[in-house]
């Protein structure tokens, strides 16, 4: 199992605007490639410009698969285009990560 944690950081006063957008063309064709991820969380303490998602793949040939699809998705290009339009992403951290043996990731 391979979870893929991703944490961006927003321009201040832009989280909520991108997160609309990406609710409304973002979440359909992502969902439709990669399912549901295993969480999807903005900031309780921390940098309130913060969120952070995780996906989980079977190993990095599922994800690379999965992702390739999505990527070429004209719904997520659509998506990603007035992602750019909106400017809201200042950074964007990915880390590739595996459960340990005595707590393994829920499926």
């Amino acid at each position: 199992m391979l979870l893929d944690v991703r944490t961006y950081t927003c321009r201040p006063g832009t989280i909520k605007a991108h997160l609309e957008l990406y609710e409304r063309l973002g979440k359909p064709p992502q969902s439709k490639h990669l399912g549901q991820p295993l969480a999807y969380l903005t900031t309780e303490t921390g940098d309130p410009n913060q969120y952070i998602h995780i996906w989980v793949y079977e190993n990095a040939g599922d994800r690379e698969a999965k992702r390739s699809a999505m990527q070429a998705d004209p719904d997520w290009i659509a998506y990603t285009q007035e992602s750019a339009k909106l400017g809201a992403l200042e950074k964007q951290e990915n880390k590739l990560m595996r459960p340990v043996d005595f707590y393994p990731a829920p499926r």
